[in-house]
């Protein structure tokens, strides 16, 4: 009897997690879980307002933009493709460094430009004031949150305003300089608001300011930037496969800008475009390479006979 005397108190024992005076076994250092606040970012409609738009054009023309041919060099091609479409329209670009966005700003004609918004992390550019102030008046940026909470303004929003739009598909600056896989962000805008996707490739841009680096590298290195025919999704085609029609197509211009038209249309006929997601080998091997600005890729004296002007 003592036996199942002691086994009775050993078991009523362990249910109480030997919990000596039936004592909380939570800590009272522990502090209770609260849901974290949604919070909405600031609005941004004001930086496209009439005096935010006189301001931004001062600040740029007066200011970026002598600033940035300063310290850089720019190849632009393929510009003519704005003289044949209307906006709004979305701009979908690799995205290797935070000299992308001037590039691509002060490459576009003065109307083209002045009527453009560039979608922008929220965590990172809208993360403090000054920040979000600077950023939304000299680039027009707008937030688009990459963790899922609520804006104050819409990408929709802003193509139904007519104003053109920025996305880098990526979602974030390589680190290496290498394309990654591209959300289906401007491909889901293209599809629900009927508005043509414009590709974007550039190079040059991790070489003369990788990830990291807070200043372009001295020398002025050179950036290549080239826009594409415009893409609409076919007839009954999804966002699913619309998506990677933009990337092949930002692909494409990849290999166009490092030979010639020709070439590069003909290995895209074929399927033969280089992966721009680049070879698989070591890390510093990948960074390494797009290391080397385009200028120094080019054999000196070739003729680029077939590159669109």
């Amino acid at each position: 009897m003592r036996f199942v005397s002691d086994t009775r108190s050993d078991l009523r024992q362990m249910a109480r997690g030997w919990r000596w005076g039936r004592r909380s076994l939570v800590p009272r250092s522990a502090e209770p879980y609260v849901l974290p606040a949604k919070q909405t970012v600031f609005p941004s409609d004001w930086s496209r307002k009439r005096p935010a738009i006189v301001a931004r054009e001062v600040a740029q023309k007066a200011g970026l933009e002598p600033l940035f041919r300063s310290q850089v060099r720019t190849r632009v091609e393929g510009l003519d493709i704005l003289d044949r479409i209307e906006g709004p329209v979305i701009f979908a670009a690799n995205h290797a460094s935070h000299l992308d966005t001037p590039l691509i700003l002060l490459s576009l004609p003065d109307e083209w430009r002045r009527r453009t918004a560039v979608a922008a992390a929220a965590d990172y550019f809208f993360d403090t004031w000054w920040r979000a102030v600077g950023s939304s008046l000299i680039f027009n940026t707008f937030p688009i949150d990459r963790r899922g909470g609520s804006m104050a303004t819409t990408p929709g929003e802003v193509l139904a305003d007519g104003w053109s739009l920025v996305i880098f598909p990526e979602g974030t600056r390589s680190k290496d300089g290498w394309m990654g896989s591209f959300r289906m962000g401007a491909a889901f805008l293209a599809h629900e608001h009927g508005v043509p996707v414009v590709p974007v490739a550039h190079r040059g841009t991790f070489a003369a300011m990788p990830r990291g680096q807070g200043w372009p590298s001295p020398g002025r290195r050179q950036l290549t930037i080239r826009f594409g025919e415009p893409l609409s999704p076919l007839e009954g085609e999804s966002v699913r496969d619309f998506a990677p029609r933009i990337r092949a197509a930002v692909a494409s211009l990849l290999d166009e800008d490092r030979s010639t038209w020709w070439e590069a249309r003909r290995r895209a006929a074929a399927g033969a475009t280089p992966d721009p997601s680049g070879p698989k080998v070591a890390q510093w091997r990948r960074v390494w390479e797009q290391s080397e600005s385009p200028d120094q890729d080019q054999l000196p004296g070739r003729v680029r006979a077939w590159s669109r002007r």
